[in-house]
């Protein structure tokens, strides 16, 4: 069922940038350079953590689908942040593309695949993908806007594909269980949140750091620890 309403994340990706759909299409058959570039570098982001999530799907939901490894991935993301951040290793939100060019078709090959490599740590449950992959970005020197946008289109492709696996191997038992309206209220809500939290959040990055994140992390953390030893969940 999480699963299945990611299509509502999916469609709303699709619908604030469309555009660039639009230009990897072009691209796709040799009428958008910028577009065929844009493609490329997906593709090869996307691959790291298809290949490993397809080998390792079973070991994964057995050892990692429950409370406590949430709550501990919850924790180690906060360290991690608060760790870059004081550090400086985050480069100045103040740094912008020059006037004229597009800094998301800036991004290399490499840069591509090292982030791919990265988004393979959100494989843990509670492991947040977008913030794995927007730090890769911006610490391999990848503009904040770019890095933000190249994000979400990259949760495109990994969040279709996740999401056409698992309903195609349990599609069935999802409508047994939860019928036909159920998921797609579901889908509808995870649209609207997707949409407002997309369009909060490139404009957040842009003038903030990712501090309140980890903090929001540890509090996350503190409550949900502190159910699950109360015996309240």
């Amino acid at each position: 069922y999480a699963v299945a309403i990611q299509f509502g994340a999916i469609l709303a990706v699709v619908g604030l940038f469309w555009k660039r759909f639009v230009s990897m299409v072009a691209g796709l058959f040799g009428r958008d350079e910028g577009g065929r570039h844009l493609l490329i570098v997906l593709v090869i982001a996307f691959l790291p953590s298809a290949a490993v999530g397809a080998v390792l799907d079973k070991k994964i939901e057995s050892a990692l689908f429950g409370p406590w490894p949430v709550v501990i991935a919850w924790v180690v993301g906060g360290v991690v942040i608060l760790v870059l951040e004081r550090s400086g290793r985050i480069p100045d939100r103040g740094v912008t593309a020059a006037a004229g060019t597009d800094p998301l078709l800036d991004i290399t090959y490499r840069q591509a695949l090292i982030i791919g490599v990265v988004q393979c740590l959100a494989l843990w449950p509670g492991t947040s993908r977008s913030l794995t992959t927007i730090l890769a970005a911006l610490l391999i020197g990848v503009a904040v806007p770019a890095a933000v946008e190249f994000s979400f289109l990259l949760g495109f492709a990994t969040l279709s594909a996740a999401s056409v696996y698992k309903m195609a191997k349990d599609g069935g038992t999802l409508v047994d269980q939860f019928g036909v309206v159920t998921p797609l209220i579901g889908v509808l809500f995870a649209f609207l949140s997707a949409v407002i939290a997309i369009k909060w959040l490139v404009g957040y990055l842009q003038r903030h750091d990712l501090t309140i994140f980890a903090w929001w992390r540890f509090g996350a953390a503190a409550i949900t620890a502190g159910l699950l030893v109360s015996g309240v969940i």
